[in-house]
């Protein structure tokens, strides 16, 4: 069950979500200018965390970018970006506050905290939009001369999303969020249930790189869609 915060309880839980993070932390915030402590956090989380940050509105401050750059953690900017949206592989932060000091100490914000082992669809619905982001700004290019002539935004020279290697799948029987490996599309728990019969044309119900209500087997994982975007990155069967 989702859980509703102000702007105390936001700020606690957006520092939780970064410091327990294991595997992959996205931060999506159209202005961000964070505080020391957040800053000490993503040091931490960067020996073994992939970070993406997602930013709009305005390009970063040059304190901002250096940081960031310092740390190799790469930042994208999505044009007409409104949304503010912080997550984990645990759970996921939706909130109308920015990643900015001032914001946090001075703003009326509100945002509720979805956990993937309660409401493991909600979450994957809001992971997803996440990672659409990303990709779909992977191969967005600035155009200097555009923005020496005073244009102020980068522009989009290169439209086509690169899927590169989804770092996130759903079990294809419980759509619970694992690692994604398509010649192993069960969480722990579902694969011990499915060994019992080790039946790999059994019909499961989702598709494991995205999550989607889909007809799937152990032999076939995902669905036509997730195997036409993915076929030169993974081995696996059209679903």
């Amino acid at each position: 069950m989702a859980e509703f915060y102000t702007t105390q309880g936001i700020t606690v839980h957006l520092k939780k979500i970064i410091d327990e993070a294991d595997t992959e932390l996205i931060l999506i915030s159209p202005y961000i200018k964070a505080d020391s402590e957040t800053k000490d956090l993503l040091k931490d989380k960067k020996r073994t965390t992939t970070i993406h940050v997602v930013y709009g509105k305005k390009e970063l401050g040059k304190d901002e970018k250096g940081f960031l750059d310092a740390l190799g953690i790469k930042s994208v900017f999505l044009e007409n970006l409104h949304a503010k949206c912080y997550l984990n592989e645990k759970e996921a932060l939706l909130t109308s506050m920015n990643l900015y000091q001032f914001s946090q100490e001075n703003n009326d914000e509100m945002g509720i905290l979805v956990s993937q082992k309660d409401d493991a669809e909600l979450y994957g619905a809001i992971y997803r939009q996440a990672r659409r982001w990303i990709d779909a700004v992977s191969g967005v290019e600035v155009n200097e001369t555009s923005k020496a002539r005073g244009s102020g935004k980068p522009t989009r020279q290169n439209l086509q999303p690169d899927p590169g290697i989804p770092s996130k799948g759903f079990c294809i029987r419980c759509k619970g969020v694992i690692s994604a490996d398509p010649s192993q599309p069960y969480c722990r728990r579902c694969y011990t249930s499915w060994k019992r019969s080790a039946n790999k044309a059994y019909q499961e119900k989702h598709c494991h790189t995205c999550g989607s209500e889909h007809t799937s087997t152990l032999l076939k994982p995902v669905c036509l869609s997730c195997y036409r975007m993915y076929k030169d990155v993974f081995e696996f069967a059209v679903g």
